[in-house]
Formats: structure tokens, sequence, C-alpha cells
């Protein structure tokens, strides 16, 4: 871009002058990377154009376009949400070349980085300067702006979601106007980002509180299903990072329990799980269970057997929070208050058990995963107002076929909702503004931020129109991008 014309106020630049600036960071229309999939493969969509900017500079002229033009605009990292949240039929602008960590301050423990860093590339960063983020999820292979703008978590009682972190971002505004917000400095703004569904504005930067570089030790060992749901208060508060890894098949809880230490590194693990022999086998067996799903009682034994060791290891706290996804899996998590824990666990321990003791019944795959968060004071994150537990659950995908799970899942969230469940934002979930305002009390405050810096609705693709705003029809579908037929 020639300094002329980077000099030249926007809105004095031709629709054409916009196409050519723009056209060295359009993806072809026939290249692959033109259509959007996620992750785990169960959704798609085919945007009107795919931009790929570098500078702040470029955000600006594909909101200018987008103005003009009246479309949406749809940011997305890595495509990690297995959902529609990245999804649109409009402008897709990938953040991806946005991944520079700009400032640190060591002494004063924060950075501040661009939202389209990945946080294995942070990790890195970080680790060479001393620092480490304070908590982090189950994977690392997203953006730092994917997980601030869905409240992604980690797990800790006495550690909120990753967004509470956040001290400032800057964003572009739908209007082209460039603005910081913090909790000090345009505050409404700031607690509607933090977990804002990407519809508040593109953030550029997220300034990051860190904590200096520190190790985990983790114990990994395995309990019965009804011994470890008696012990869950002193299991949850012995450690300062707890996490269940539910195998219904066997009736068993692997307990992982970390906590900060000065010891040496000790990787461990377990060789037959993580081992390719492990993997390989376990995904055959997954996909000959496609066709005999009784076998998929067997696989989850199997797999519970194969890490049913106690287990030690100390390493870099990030390699400790993060696991292997292994496969293409559907999925679905949500968030109940803490003091709902056991009730919900024996309702689903109960499900369960008439699943498998009926012939014709749901078989899960494995794990369930069961993690904790503290309480914050975000409107729209899962944790407001209230200390959480986080219940997931999925269905492999082997080689990328497909699996029943539809009814698996409905299941499942029919006994979550009862027990005051809030859906995970990046995970697919059917709920609609009218449920949804009663679950957050600030939501309409949240729309209320919406409507002032985005009336024209550019950051609202069909995911937010439908479950925030409510929009139906055949074009704002749960399923609308949905990649392939409807399973059982």
């Amino acid at each position: 871009m020639s300094t002329s014309t980077s000099a030249l106020p926007l809105s004095s630049i031709s629709i054409q002058q916009l196409y050519g600036l723009l056209q060295p960071i359009t993806v072809p229309n026939t290249s692959p990377n033109a259509k959007f999939t996620n992750w785990s493969g169960t959704f798609t969509c085919s945007p009107l154009a795919v931009f790929e900017p570098e500078t702040e500079l470029q955000c600006e002229l594909i909101l200018e376009l987008a103005r003009r033009e009246g479309r949406v605009v749809r940011a997305v990292g890595v495509g990690h949400s297995p959902s529609d949240l990245a999804c649109t039929t409009g402008y897709m602008l990938r953040t991806t070349k946005l991944d520079k960590l700009l400032e640190v301050h060591a002494d004063k423990r924060y950075i501040i980085a661009q939202a389209g860093i990945t946080l294995d590339a942070l990790h890195a960063e970080l680790t060479s300067h001393g620092l480490a983020m304070i908590n982090v999820g189950s994977i690392s292979d997203q953006t730092l702006g994917g997980i601030v703008t869905t409240a992604t978590h980690g797990t800790g009682i006495k550690y909120g979601v990753i967004s509470t972190h956040v001290m400032g971002l800057s964003l572009l505004l739908a209007d082209g106007s460039r603005v910081f917000c913090s909790p000090q400095e345009r505050p409404d703004l700031f607690t509607a980002s933090i977990c804002g569904l990407g519809s508040t504005g593109l953030i550029l930067t997220v300034t990051l509180e860190v904590e200096p570089a520190f190790r985990l030790k983790e114990v990994q060992q395995t309990f019965q299903f009804h011994e470890c749901v008696r012990s869950l208060d002193s299991l949850i508060t012995a450690s300062e990072h707890v996490r269940f890894w539910w195998f219904p098949a066997a009736d068993t809880m692997r307990v992982s329990s970390a906590d900060r230490t000065a010891e040496p590194v000790k990787p461990a693990g377990s060789w037959l799980w993580h081992s390719l022999i492990g993997f390989h086998v376990v995904q055959f067996l997954l996909f000959v269970a496609r066709f005999i799903l009784p076998l998929n009682v067997f696989i989850g034994r199997f797999a519970s057997w194969l890490v049913s060791t106690k287990v030690i290891a100390i390493d870099d706290s990030f390699r400790i929070f993060n696991m292997e996804c292994r496969y293409p899996q559907h999925t679905t998590e949500w968030a109940i208050p803490y003091e709902n824990t056991k009730s919900c666990l024996y309702d689903l321990h109960d499900w369960l058990m008439r699943e498998f003791s009926d012939p014709n019944g749901l078989r899960p795959h494995f794990p369930i995963e069961v993690r904790f968060s503290d309480s914050d004071d975000i409107w729209l994150s899962p944790s407001s107002g209230q200390k959480t537990c986080w219940i997931g659950i999925i269905q492999y995908k082997p080689y990328g076929f497909e699996v029943p799970y539809r009814l698996l899942f409905e299941r499942f969230e029919a006994i979550l909702c009862r027990h005051g469940g809030r859906p995970h934002w990046a995970k697919a979930h059917h709920l609609r503004p009218e449920t949804l305002r009663r679950l957050y009390p600030r939501f309409d405050d949240f729309t209320r931020v919406l409507g002032s810096v985005d009336p024209r609705g550019m950051f609202r693709n069909e995911y937010v129109e439908r479950h925030i705003f409510g929009k139906t029809g055949p074009g704002y579908h749960n399923r609308v991008f949905k990649r392939h037929a409807p399973s059982r």
C-alpha cells in the first residue's frame, strides 16, 4: 500500500481502490482456504470473501468495504470451536497473521499481544521472557482472541476463566474507530467484549496478566466413580488445578491434581495411552464400533485400563495443562453451579447405567471431562456469579467418519439443564434469547452494548443472530452450516 494512499481518509478511497488494496490479502476463490471448516470437521461455510490481513490498516480497509456494501464481517482464528460460531456467508477475516507479541512488562506481570497469536506461540514467547499464563485450557491450538471472546476456561476452583486475566483490549469498532477498553476505561464495552462472541468489534490486541514461569507437579490416579464423587469437595480443594476424566463403561474416574512446584522437570505419562499403538488401536476399534455399537463398552473399559496406573509428572505449566484431543469429535460442554455437581454427576451416572443395561441403548465414547472454575462478574461468562463445574461429553469421529451423537447429546443436555446448566459458548447448543435471558441477569446489558457500538450488526453472524437476537428461518437454523447429514 502506498504512503499516499494510506494517508487518505478511508471515506475518500473509491470502491475500486478498496478492491485493489485488499486484493493482496484476499484468498483466491480457487484456493481450498476460500472455504472454512472447523477443526473437528463438523461445520463448514463458503464466505463471500476471505481476507488474511497482516496490519491493522488492512483490517480498517476490510471494515470500510463491509460498511459500504452492508456486509457482515466475521473474525476467525484457527477454527477450533466445535460449533458454527466462526461461520458466515459474509466476509471472513482470518486473524492468524496478526500474531505478534508486542510488549512485555515482566516487572508488572502483563504483556500485550495481537489477538491472532496462538497460545502455542504465546507459550514459547512467554517462556523466553521467564513468564507464563496463569491458567490454560486443555488445548493451545487456538488464538488468544478466540479464548477471550468465548470465556474459555482451564481448571481450578480458585481460578477464573481465562478472560478474568484480561486487563484491557484494543478494538476496531463497526464505525472504523479504534478504541481501548478496560475495567476503568469504557468498562461496559470491556465486560461485554471479554465474553462477546466476536460481536462487539474486532479485537486487535489483548493486555493479559501473566506470572513468572512455573512448573506444575501433576498426580494422576484412578478412583471408582462413587468413591470419587463422595470425596468431591476434598479432592477439589486439595490441589490448585483438579480435573476428572470419567470412563462410564468402566465406572471409573481418572483424577488429575496439579500444583505449582520448584522440583526439577520429570515428564511422565502412560506409555500405552500416548504411544502410537494406543492411538491407532483405539481409533480402529472406534471405527469398528460404528457398525457394532456394543463394542463401545469394551473400548471404554480398555481405554480406562490403558491409563489406570498412578502417574506423577513435573513439567512446564502449559505442558501439564494441555492434553491431546486425539481424534476429530463432536462435543458439547455445559457449566453448572458447583453446589449442584454431586447431584448432577449422580443423575448422569444413573442415566448412563440405564443406557448400558438396555440392549438398544446409547453407547457413549470417553472420557467425560469434568473441570472447575471460580466465579466472575463477566456478563455472559458461564461462571458469572457462581463457582462452576464444567462437564463435557464427546463422540469421536474415527478417521473422520460420522458417529451417532445427537440423541446422546440431547439426553445429556436435558440433565445439565435441570441442574442450572449454561452452555460453553464455543460449542454447539440449542438455547435462544428467552432462555439465556433467564440464565444471565446481565443479558440485556450485553445486547444494549451491541446496539450502541454496532447498530447495523456488522459483527453479527448467523450464530450471534440466532442465539443472542433470536433470528429464525432457514438461514439461521443451528444446522445451516452443518457439514454432514443429521446423525442419530
